[in-house]
């Protein structure tokens, strides 16, 4: 029978809240054909992941847990998903375009001189089984139409948040079958000496709801301590601490910031949104002192509704905004946040 592969993407033995969003894309592929889903679970706690896949809708899983998949390295994941799709001949191999994500698929569908379709944001299968997308180019600001045309398997990273997760059956079952590595440690040039984590409350690129600062933090009202070398940057982060922060914690949301705020120091890149950002798309997108260039579109202008506060009135993000409001965000977002924080007994 006929398959269609779902990356699940994990780290420290626990899969990301996206991987879900591969598997149902790959069960409406499967569909089509009338083929099969089957979970891909590299690494640590595999076995235990690929159950809580057949619960989100995989037929089957094929897992690996050997010490040289423990952390993400591309030579052997690599090397191993070259050896399942030259085996199994699936249809298409689906994952979410996490930067892991887009660089495993598409060394893989290099070995195997295979077709690739990459950040894709809808997807339809032909009657031959050819998928066909479309995918935002220009920074978002044209939508291209494209198909595959050559055969072999179908390789496809979907855009986050594009594609709904299916709610999780707990009575599911996936036959899982265990699989042997591709390349022994002695193989594998890589090696992971340490990693150094920046732990934050809520993932950005899973977050259904995004609060985000821009250039204007720097125009906080309040003074800066004695002797602060750089009194903008100073305001700045303290903006973003207790104005930002603040109404993203009570939204259950996290904190999302525009170039010009990392450039100026005023919070680390990891907030970053935007073309050399993280690319998101929240169910609402709150924009506070973002102007709103097109390297910022570009990581969100999928959001399903953005709210844009700026002094501006002509300010680009208006343009984009469901809802704007113009005024000063820090007379604004702490009354949003008191608000929020009243209606949700906070």
């Amino acid at each position: 029978m006929t398959t269609v592969f779902a990356f699940i993407e994990t780290f420290k033995g626990v899969a990301s809240p996206a991987s879900w969003e591969a598997v149902a894309a790959a069960k409406m592929i499967a569909g089509a054909g009338g083929a099969s889903v089957t979970a891909l679970v590299f690494g640590e706690n595999a076995s235990a992941v690929a159950s809580q896949a057949a619960q989100y809708g995989a037929n089957a899983a094929l897992v690996c847990e050997d010490a040289t998949l423990a952390q993400f390295r591309l030579e052997p994941f690599a090397a191993l998903l070259t050896a399942l799709v030259n085996e199994h001949k699936p249809v298409a191999v689906v994952a979410v375009s996490s930067s892991r994500a887009r660089e495993l698929l598409a060394a893989s569908a290099a070995d195997t001189n295979s077709p690739m379709l990459s950040e894709v944001a809808a997807l339809t299968v032909g009657a031959d089984g050819k998928l066909s997308a479309e995918r935002a180019v220009y920074a978002g600001k044209v939508i291209s139409d494209v198909a595959v045309t050559g055969g072999g398997t179908q390789f496809v990273t979907l855009r986050s948040r594009a594609f709904k997760a299916a709610t999780p059956d707990a009575s599911a079952q996936a036959a899982v079958t265990t699989v042997a590595p591709a390349l022994s440690e002695d193989q594998i040039p890589t090696k992971i000496e340490s990693f150094e984590e920046e732990v934050g409350k809520v993932s950005l690129s899973d977050a259904a709801i995004i609060v985000s600062g821009g250039r204007a933090m720097a125009n906080n009202p309040k003074d800066a301590p004695a002797g602060t070398a750089d009194a903008a940057v100073w305001k700045a982060q303290d903006g973003f601490a207790h104005t930002i922060q603040p109404l993203a914690e009570a939204l259950g949301g996290a904190v999302g910031a525009s170039r010009a705020a990392v450039d100026a120091g005023y919070i680390p890149y990891a907030h970053q949104v935007g073309q050399t950002g993280k690319v998101v798309a929240p169910d609402l997108y709150i924009a506070a002192g973002i102007s709103g260039a097109i390297q910022h579109q570009a990581g969100m202008r999928t959001s399903k509704v953005i709210v844009a506060i700026n002094k501006d009135p002509e300010a680009p993000i208006f343009k984009m905004a469901r809802f704007g409001l113009v005024g000063d965000l820090y007379a604004i977002v702490p009354a949003i946040t008191a608000e929020v924080k009243r209606r949700l007994g906070k």
